[in-house]
């Protein structure tokens, strides 16, 4: 009887994604130690630390279908840990006391750290194939508005022009950071733990490190200078990326949400039919996915804040911090994943509506060209001068409910320096873009680079 919303039958596929809660299912993580364990048993017996025999017959019964999880479920809760479950029932399932060897000179630590971080390798895999396809789907709207005039906001206030190109090439120039920030971190986190009790392997008098070297080289991770039971940066290193992810996701969601209001109407998430309609209100379209993704990374950036509290751990092994991680990073990459999953939909099949971004524009009487018409007029009669006069100008533009441009032609001091046509020019916001279209035109240089 699933409680929470990412296991839940309803919203689960909502905020977040089977493939994801595959990677942190039990199922999976239980896999993993056995994967561990079977691997641990090949390089030992390759170097006659534990008889071939016995490693034959451990790595015989590394199969997930031969563990009871019922019984590991009881297991876990007498003895605090799965991992001992699993190595006990494993031994039980090797003839003549074979098993014994199973586990050898490890502790729950090590196989437990290691199977997160086989986890971890396989999560973020599907982060950046969704960063991949969301990159994708930003380039073609970056590309296709590149030169579609829009207003840029500040203060949620009109500013100056920008384009619709700009506004989605800033975006992917942050999905761009992620995907380099995961390749940069891969070779950090992706590191595997062996070390025994206190992390010295004491508990292998021969072998150890070649063990160690092994054994990674086995599972295909990096392989430790050190001992990293309660070093846990690398983990919370993973969460921050995670967060800065989520960050730049719950931005887009954010511009698409305060976009579709109906004063605005310049975007709307894909359509379908039902979809964000109200119970009450027919005319309603609701950003539905945008809310899911505001919602998925709020909690999402209060677990980056819980992985970076498991790194205040005690001594060699610790009291509690390390139990953190078991809660949180799950929960962090499935609600990822639903984030990632939502932006994809809405980026993918957003509708731009270049009308409505050029009726907002105009909708000032050409206010947002102040800026520019103070420039121009700024050479002639100097930037601070101009500015005050225009400024005020702007005022009486909006007391009257004129267009600029007519109280800037009537008045002298700048119809002396620039004539009706130049200043019809200085106020047209397609005039206005700056390098807008050559900013877009390097994100999407970098990316194909």
């Amino acid at each position: 009887m699933p409680s929470t919303i990412i296991d839940s039958a309803i919203f689960g596929d909502i905020f977040s994604t089977p493939a994801m809660r595959a990677v942190w299912s039990d199922e999976n993580r239980t896999r993993k130690y056995l994967d561990i364990e079977a691997a641990l048993a090949r390089v030992q017996g390759r170097l006659g630390i534990i008889p071939q025999e016995a490693a034959d017959e451990i790595v015989a019964n590394c199969s997930l279908d031969k563990i009871d999880m019922a019984t590991l479920k009881a297991q876990t809760e007498r003895i605090g840990y799965p991992v001992l479950g699993v190595v006990s029932q494993l031994n039980a399932l090797c003839r003549d006391r074979l098993g014994e060897y199973c586990h050898w000179g490890a502790t729950t630590q090590d196989i437990t750290d290691t199977a997160t971080v086989l986890q971890m390798r396989e999560a973020l895999a599907i982060v950046d194939e969704d960063l991949a396809g969301l990159s994708a789907a930003l380039a073609t709207l970056a590309k296709r508005h590149r030169d579609t005039p829009m207003i840029g906001r500040s203060n949620l206030q009109q500013a100056v022009p920008v384009t619709f190109g700009y506004k989605m090439a800033g975006l992917l120039s942050a999905v761009e950071r992620h995907r380099e920030r995961l390749a940069q971190l891969r070779p950090r986190v992706l590191m595997g733990e062996f070390a025994g009790a206190s992390g010295t392997l004491a508990s292998l008098e021969h072998g150890a490190m070649e063990t160690q070297a092994g054994l990674m080289e086995e599972l295909g991770l990096a392989q430790p200078v050190i001992a990293w039971h309660t070093i846990r940066d690398t983990i919370a290193e993973v969460g921050c990326f995670l967060g800065l992810v989520g960050g730049t996701l719950g931005k887009l969601s954010m511009d698409v949400k305060l976009m579709m209001q109906t004063e605005v109407g310049e975007v709307y998430e894909p359509f379908a039919h039902g979809r964000g309609s109200s119970s009450t209100m027919p005319q309603k379209r609701n950003p539905i996915s945008s809310c899911y993704i505001h919602a998925s990374i709020s909690v999402l950036r209060q677990h980056t804040a819980a992985l970076l509290d498991a790194m205040v751990a005690d001594h060699e092994r610790s009291t509690g911090p390390w139990e953190i991680e078991w809660i949180v990073l799950p929960e962090a990459f499935c609600l990822l994943a639903g984030a990632l999953k939502q932006a994809r939909f809405v980026v993918s099949g957003l509708e731009v509506d270049a009308e409505r971004m050029r009726a907002n524009l105009e909708m000032t009487n050409g206010l947002v060209a102040s800026e520019a018409v103070m420039m121009g007029l700024g050479r002639h009669i100097g930037r601070e001068y101009a500015h005050d006069l225009v400024y005020d100008l702007c005022r009486e533009a909006v007391r009257q409910n004129r267009p600029l441009l007519d109280l800037l032609a009537e008045t002298p001091e700048i119809s002396a320096c620039l004539s009706r046509a130049e200043l019809a020019k200085l106020c047209d916001p397609a005039n206005y873009l700056g390098q807008s279209g050559v900013m877009v035109d390097r994100v999407l240089a970098r990316m194909n680079g």
